[in-house]
């Protein structure tokens, strides 16, 4: 089976309020949702252009909403260990998903919570240009990147590459040469530290104004970043932050 280890390769939105979270994005993205059996219950699984890309979850009362990043691993429980070495919180321990997958959840020493994941069907292939509605980019904003940096080289065997931005040196985590997600500099004060996916989409700017209409709140308006494309940063009406990114490889 074709394995892409070290890939952002999957993401769910876990909020109190599911159908209002399905509305917004189906509103904005023209995502479906397709209700499919896992164990007992069934699980909200969103599709774009028919391809199924992630999930919607309800979340712990009391729990933040966000988007959890899944990071492809070759052994979960080696992985989780490795992750815990090096300073990592499990937040919830190596569990089996049946006929689906195994997986753990994890916070990672700044704060940024996500999970590792081995499925039981392989990873979503690298598609180059990144249809519109894809995930096209993943990456963590914290007020400690290097301490971050070292925590990812070291738990998931990543290298990096550095690259200038507006917030300093942007580290891009590097997996068998390929960049497969990136660090930055958060301000402080600010949020709490968090992984950040970023969907493609065509016209950044018109996406923005139909999330503002949709009653997202921006926080990062259009802006073009030299040599990547021009980004977005908003929050969904449920509370999660997402990004949005008209890129050099969009389709």
């Amino acid at each position: 089976m074709a394995y892409l280890h070290g890939k952002f390769m999957w993401f769910e939105h876990f909020s109190g309020d599911v159908p209002k979270a399905r509305a917004f994005y189906s509103a904005l993205f023209g995502w479906m949702t397709d209700p499919v059996a896992m164990g007992a219950g069934r699980y909200a699984l969103i599709q774009n252009a028919g391809e199924g890309i992630g999930g919607f979850r309800t979340a712990q009362p009391g729990e933040r909403s966000l988007w959890m990043s899944y990071l492809s691993v070759a052994d979960v429980d080696a992985a989780s260990k490795s992750a815990e070495a090096a300073g990592a919180t499990v937040l919830m321990p190596p569990t089996d998903f049946p006929s689906v997958g195994r997986g753990a959840t994890l916070a990672d020493p700044t704060g940024a919570v996500f999970s590792v994941w081995k499925g039981t069907q392989e990873d979503p292939p690298d598609a180059e240009p990144v249809p519109p509605g894809a995930w096209y980019w993943n990456e963590c904003w914290t007020p400690e990147r290097d301490a971050a940096l070292t925590f990812y080289e070291k738990a998931f065997g990543f290298t990096h590459e550095t690259m200038t931005s507006i917030q300093g040196p942007y580290r891009v985590l590097m997996k068998d040469g390929i960049a497969r997600a990136g660090i930055m500099q958060a301000t402080q004060p600010g949020p709490p530290a968090a992984w950040l996916p970023y969907v493609s989409v065509a016209d950044c700017d018109a996406t923005v104004k139909r999330a503002a209409d949709l009653g997202a709140h921006i926080g990062l308006p259009p802006t073009d970043v030299p040599e990547v494309g021009r980004i977005a940063v908003f929050m969904d009406t449920s509370g999660a932050m997402i990004g949005i990114i008209k890129g050099r490889f969009t389709g």
